[in-house]
């Protein structure tokens, strides 16, 4: 049987696939950042899976550097329009967004405290850095496909989902990757 905290990570995947908002994200560079914060961090993190990992620096080192590799290669503007506007394009990136999530959170466990506060602090770097990249980028990247749901302009959709990213996104990572090394810090005193 599922734990209630699984049930909500699978109805709040079910409510962000089968609502409108992926219809909505096509035309809305914010509303694809709530989609791709939902799918890549809340969901994996709530779901919090757990899989026999190696808790090796290589191998907390492949979960960080696969999730990074992911989410930075969709929003390439050549990868992120294919999914704006192919149906095969959006399956591709929502499945590779979950699933590199789901990596990342297994490979955060099985890392233990420290190990695991690492690979999410170095997560919560490259979120705040992609985000800041996108958020300050002085050129709209994506084009007016990625505009027009909020009545704000491609290049204002772009900042807006950028500071989400580097924001929110950075935020969702650091708190875990505190909580995780508070409880490390601990045990680690109740143990000396």
């Amino acid at each position: 049987m599922l734990s209630p905290r699984r049930l909500l990570a699978l109805a709040l995947l079910a409510a962000l696939w089968l609502s409108p908002l992926p219809g909505l994200a096509t035309g809305s560079m914010v509303l694809h950042m709530v989609l791709h914060l939902g799918v890549t961090a809340v969901v994996p993190a709530l779901y919090a899976p757990k899989l026999r990992l190696p808790a090796s620096a290589m191998a907390l080192t492949l979960g960080a550097v696969a999730e990074m590799l992911v989410v930075w290669a969709w929003h390439l503007p050549s990868l992120h329009l294919w999914a704006r506007l192919t149906t095969t394009g959006f399956i591709l990136e929502q499945a590779s967004f979950l699933g590199a999530g789901m990596l990342l959170w297994a490979t955060v466990r099985a890392a233990g405290g420290f190990g695991g506060a690492v690979v999410l602090l170095a997560t919560t770097m490259h979120m705040t850095l992609l985000g800041a990249l996108i958020g300050l980028s002085p050129r709209d990247l994506y084009g007016d496909i990625c505009a027009g749901h909020l009545g704000l302009s491609a290049l204002q959709e772009q900042q807006v989902a950028g500071a989400m990213m580097a924001g929110a996104g950075g935020a969702i990572y650091l708190v875990a990757a505190l909580r995780r090394l508070g409880l490390a810090l601990k045990l680690t005193e109740a143990t000396t």
